[in-house]
């Protein structure tokens, strides 16, 4: 998860003021953490609440994405004003009593995602995760796919599938990754759909020597650089990390010197529930590695719609919504 917030503080200055080079200092006047943090930290909280209540109830209990937008309308109304503020649509969302999803394909329901990535033990669960936590607002099926996209590089990195690997299962599945940084740099725009960013946020990743090259990489052809680096970050941190170093905390001192730096812009209410999520996730993989099985996060009925059941029952799309 910290790499979605180094990515997003990096991206945040240069949002609305793009720069064409890798040349910049990482953390300056003007950098801080968006929406794209907060909500971040809110589904890994959901997560967590929802893992603790399918154990008390046998996956019986109250759904995940119950939690979810209870979790999301919580932080929304505690953090009301981040740099950078909440897309038009999803603010609306985040005040409503009863909030429905929106039809929409931007790149929120991706720049979201990394903690579903992070806490699966299978790639059929990460995707799983990735459409339930999609769905709650971005229920268009590019905001599904962008989700399901960013999961399954996470997993896949976390799971120590190479980059090449990682590049095969993404083109066949979700994205064609057929092109360069260097030849989209210079008339690369601010887009921010799911397909009109993602796909490059992965690219970022796969092209870079190590974690800070790969948040370079993203910066410098422009665009929504806070989430397209939120996504970036997202599957480069637990890349050059490794898993275990990352839920150990034994990062190189590159990483950790960028951690402690993007440390200092982030509440300790943040920085609490991704040390908590951390020691789930250590221990959620033990377990699954000790027994094949370990407690689930999804209730029943949300497994069996994502996951079992979702190639039969999913639809198709109305007119979408971006933000």
């Amino acid at each position: 998860m910290f790499g979605t917030f180094i990515g997003d503080i990096v991206g945040s200055k240069y949002e609305f003021n793009n720069i064409k080079t890798k040349e910049f200092p990482l953390f300056s006047q003007g950098c801080d953490y968006t929406d794209d943090t907060i909500m971040t930290v809110a589904v890994a909280k959901a997560i967590m609440l929802s893992r603790s209540e399918q154990r008390k109830k046998n996956g019986n209990g109250k759904g995940f994405q119950e939690f979810l937008v209870e979790v999301m309308q919580d932080f929304g109304r505690r953090y009301p004003h981040p740099t950078g503020a909440y897309g038009g649509n999803f603010a609306e969302w985040l005040r409503q009593p009863n909030p429905k999803p929106y039809e929409s394909y931007g790149n929120g329901s991706a720049m979201r995602v990394s903690p579903c990535g992070l806490i699966a033990v299978t790639m059929e669960e990460a995707l799983a995760l990735a459409r339930a936590s999609a769905c709650v607002s971005h229920n268009h099926p590019e905001g599904i796919k962008g989700a399901e996209a960013v999961s399954a590089a996470i997993f896949m990195a976390k799971t120590h599938e190479s980059k090449e690997e990682i590049r095969r299962y993404i083109s066949e599945h979700y994205y064609n990754l057929n092109f360069t940084l260097d030849s989209i740099r210079d008339s690369y725009q601010f887009d921010g759909s799911c397909q009109g960013s993602v796909p490059q946020a992965i690219v970022a990743f796969l092209e870079s020597e190590n974690f800070e090259d790969a948040i370079r990489n993203i910066i410098s052809i422009g665009g929504d650089c806070d989430t397209t680096g939120a996504i970036t970050g997202s599957i480069a941190w637990i890349y050059y990390a490794g898993y275990m170093d990352w839920v150990t905390n034994r990062l190189d001192s590159d990483m950790q010197q960028i951690k402690t730096q993007a440390t200092a812009y982030l509440p300790k209410e943040f920085i609490d529930i991704e040390n908590e999520f951390l020691d789930l996730c250590e221990k959620r993989t033990g377990v699954f590695c000790r027994i094949g099985m370990c407690d689930p996060i999804l209730n029943n009925n949300e497994f069996n719609k994502y996951e079992t059941n979702w190639e039969k029952t999913s639809s198709r799309a109305k007119p979408p919504k971006k933000a």
